[in-house]
């Protein structure tokens, strides 16, 4: 005769969880994606699809030239096949970070050149990031593996005037 096995911890389906719809406060996403021509397009739509999913549709215009941005730098960059990126939503501004594997060089010169640069190829996404009254930069990454860290902070406020400029007065 069969036993009837009885567990205490019942299996949970996606479909058993009550709907709570992303609101910007949930927003933290991390994807690991090649280091490859075709990152950039591939964060531009992930980015797209995130922020209108949390509600923050408003900031896309920004946010999407500011990462894609990051991306191709770090794709350019990486000695590795792969790049970080990781989308936190936080104190009302979007936090862009990519990681790559190139490391940080310990001749003086050849830090400063390898800065220079890493600091033209992101001079377009700079002017974003200010123009929305947000924060940039890079520098050692701290994870295992070491390797450069690139970052953005978007304002939400920022980004939602960030195409209208003076349209509005």
């Amino acid at each position: 005769m069969p036993v009837a096995l009885a567990s205490a911890c019942l299996p949970h389906t996606f479909m058993d969880r009550s709907p709570v719809p992303p609101t910007p406060e949930t927003l933290a996403y991390s994807l690991t994606l090649p280091a490859d021509p075709r990152t950039p397009a591939i964060v531009r739509s992930a980015l797209r699809t995130v922020l209108y999913a949390h509600g923050l549709d408003d900031m896309t215009d920004a946010a999407v030239q500011v990462a894609s941005e990051l991306a191709a730098c770090a794709c350019r960059f990486s000695t590795s096949s792969e790049v970080y990126v990781r989308l936190r939503y936080r104190e009302d501004a979007l936090r862009v970070v990519l990681y790559d594997a190139h490391p940080r060089h310990t001749h003086p010169h050849l830090a400063a050149a390898c800065d220079a640069r890493r600091r033209s190829i992101l001079r377009l996404p700079a002017c974003v990031v200010r123009a929305c009254g947000g924060d940039w930069g890079f520098g050692d990454a701290r994870e295992p593996g070491g390797g450069t860290r690139t970052w953005a902070v978007l304002p939400r406020e920022g980004t939602r005037t960030y195409l209208v400029g003076d349209q509005r007065k």
